[in-house]
C-alpha cells in the first residue's frame, strides 16, 4: 500500500464475527507468551491516507492483515477469505466492498460478506464474515489491537501532546522499514548519548559529546525523562543563530511497549513533538510511524520536514540493524552501562515489569 495523513479520529469498527481468543500465527517469530502480551497493545499499521478502497496487505506481529475502505469506513481484517483461504489483498474493490479473486465473494462494511455470486439470492452465513480487528484513526495513522480487552472503554493509544492545538502544523512521515526488533529501535530513540556520534550530518555537534545528568520517573504507561543540553535541534546547514547559552529541553514520554514521544522546547517558547511509534511487523522487522506536530518553522513544507527526518532515520537505522544480540536483553546485568543509559535501563525494567521474557525472539 502507498499512503498520507488524515487527522480525523474515527470510532472503532465492530467485528463482523464473534471475538475469538487469538493465537500466534504459523511461523511466529515471538515466544508464545510474549506474543500474547504484545497482542493486547495498540499499534499503528498504516497512515490513514494510505488506506483506500483497493485492498492492501499489512503485517502486525506476524499476522497478515488486509485493509480497505468502504463508504469511508476502514475495515481491518485477517488477510484470508473465509471461503477458500485466498488472500483478500489479491482482490479488487467494486464500490460496495472487496471482491475475492477466487470465487468473487464480496466483503463490505464491518467485513461482512454481502454477495455470493454463485448463489446471488442466498444470504451469507456468519461463517463467511471476515475476522476483523478494531480500527481507530488518530494522529494521521490507523491503529489496531489483535486482542483488545473485553469491554475496553478507551483504547490504549498513547497521547500525543499538542497534536490538536491551535497554531500547530501536523506532518505524518512515510512509514520507514527497519530490519530489526522494535525494542531496539525504541531504545535508540530514547538514547541521548549517541547524538554526537550518529547524527552529525543532521543536527548534532561532534564536539559536544558530554551528556549532562538527567533522571527518569516511572509512570502508569512507562516513564518520562527531561533532558537538558546545549545540543541544538536545527539542521547543521540551517545556520540559525540561537540565543547565547540557550539550553534545550527534550522531554521524553515512553509508552510501553513500543511507542514514545519527544517534545523539544525551542527558543522563544516553540515546541516540536515527535511520536516514535514502532510497529512490530515481526520480531526482526519493524515499521516505524512518525507523526510530528510543531509551532516552529511552520514555513517549511511537508516534503522538507519529511526529507530531513528521513535523513535522521537513516542515521539511526545503520546502528539499530547492526546491534547484537538482535533481541533486547532485559536482564541489565548482561551488558555494561553508563549514567547516560538511564532511559535505556528504565525502558528495559519497564518491559520486564510488564512480564516479557528475556527477550522476544524464537
Amino acid at each position: 500500500m502507498t499512503m498520507t495523513s488524515c487527522n480525523n479520529a474515527a470510532a472503532p469498527i465492530a467485528a463482523a464475527r464473534p471475538s475469538r481468543t487469538p493465537v500466534p500465527p504459523p511461523g511466529c517469530t515471538f515466544e508464545p507468551q510474549d506474543w500474547h502480551l504484545l497482542a493486547r497493545h495498540w499499534y499503528p499499521v498504516a497512515r490513514s491516507a494510505d488506506v483506500r478502497e483497493q485492498p492492501g496487505q499489512l503485517m502486525l506481529l506476524d499476522e497478515p492483515l488486509v485493509a480497505y475502505r468502504v463508504h469511508g469506513e476502514v475495515v481491518l481484517a485477517r488477510d484470508v477469505c473465509p471461503h477458500r483461504g485466498v488472500p483478500l489483498s489479491m482482490g479488487r474493490h467494486d464500490g460496495e466492498g472487496v471482491v475475492c479473486a477466487y470465487h468473487g465473494l464480496r466483503f463490505g462494511s464491518g467485513g461482512r460478506c454481502n454477495r455470493i455470486p454463485a448463489h446471488p439470492a442466498q444470504s451469507a452465513p456468519a461463517k463467511l464474515n471476515l475476522t476483523t480487528f478494531p480500527a481507530i484513526e488518530r494522529y494521521g495513522l490507523v491503529w489496531t489491537c489483535l486482542a483488545p480487552e473485553a469491554g475496553e472503554a478507551a483504547p490504549g493509544i498513547p497521547d500525543m501532546p499538542h497534536w490538536d492545538d491551535l497554531g500547530f502544523v501536523q506532518v505524518v512521515c512515510p512509514p520507514f522499514d527497519i530490519a530489526a526488533f522494535a525494542g531496539r529501535q525504541v531504545e535508540g530513540f530514547l538514547d541521548v548519548a549517541h547524538f554526537a556520534w550518529v547524527h552529525t550530518d543532521t543536527f548534532a555537534d561532534p564536539d559536544n559529546q558530554e551528556v549532562p545528568d538527567y533522571q527518569t520517573r516511572v509512570t502508569p504507561h512507562g516513564f518520562v525523562a527531561d533532558y537538558y543540553s546545549q545540543v541544538s535541534n536545527y539542521p547543521r546547514s540551517a545556520g540559525v543563530a540561537e540565543p547565547e547559552g540557550f539550553v534545550w529541553l527534550r522531554h521524553f514520554e515512553a509508552h510501553l511497549p513500543f511507542t514514545a514521544t519527544l517534545t523539544i522546547h525551542f527558543p522563544e517558547g516553540g515546541r516540536q513533538v515527535i511520536m516514535n511509534a514502532a510497529s512490530p511487523v515481526s520480531a526482526r522487522r519493524t515499521r516505524l510511524f512518525v507523526p510530528i506536530a510543531r509551532d516552529v518553522n511552520t514555513h517549511l513544507s511537508e516534503e522538507e520536514v519529511q526529507a530531513f527526518n528521513l535523513r535522521v532515520f537513516e542515521e539511526d537505522r545503520r546502528m539499530v540493524e547492526a546491534q547484537k544480540p538482535e533481541r533486547l536483553p532485559l536482564d541489565i546485568s548482561l551488558e555494561g552501562h553508563i549514567p547516560a543509559d538511564r532511559s535505556s535501563i528504565a525502558y528495559r525494567r519497564g518491559l520486564k515489569r510488564m512480564g516479557f521474557g528475556d527477550f522476544f525472539l524464537v
